[in-house]
């Protein structure tokens, strides 16, 4: 092995590794900001619905991903997990004092274990628009 192929081994070797360590370094600043918009999110609803109830999911994905908005749903009524009436609450924007902005939201009857559009009623503000199949 001459001295040009090790300095060129190396030279790749080490591009690799700053390039790992990028992606690496991206993907935790990453997961860290969406670890402080959910925790935000749950104290949104929290505030919003005036229940301090632990059980509150939200969903990332249900508008999409990239649409930069989340939807939490809790129970109404203390109880277990979706076998009371559920209040979902579309939350988009920046987290300020951590909370984010209401946009709107949906209701869901007990016992519905999917938040499908079929089901929701009673759709309030700018987001809920157009998302109840009533």
């Amino acid at each position: 092995m001459t001295e040009t192929s090790r300095l060129i081994q190396t030279t790749l070797l080490v591009l690799l590794g700053v390039l790992l360590a990028v992606a690496t370094i991206n993907d935790v600043v990453r997961q860290t900001h969406i670890n402080h918009r959910l925790v935000a999110d749950l104290a949104t609803w929290r505030s919003y619905s005036g229940h301090d109830f632990k059980n509150v999911g939200v969903d990332e994905e249900l508008l999409g991903v990239a649409s930069g908005r989340d939807v939490a749903c809790g129970n109404t009524t203390p109880g277990a997990p979706r076998e009371r009436t559920q209040l979902c609450l579309v939350l988009e924007g920046p987290t300020r004092g951590g909370r984010r902005e209401v946009a709107g939201g949906w209701y869901l009857p007990p016992l519905t274990h999917r938040d499908l559009r079929a089901y929701r009623y009673g759709c309030f503000g700018r987001a809920g628009t157009g998302m109840c199949a009533r």
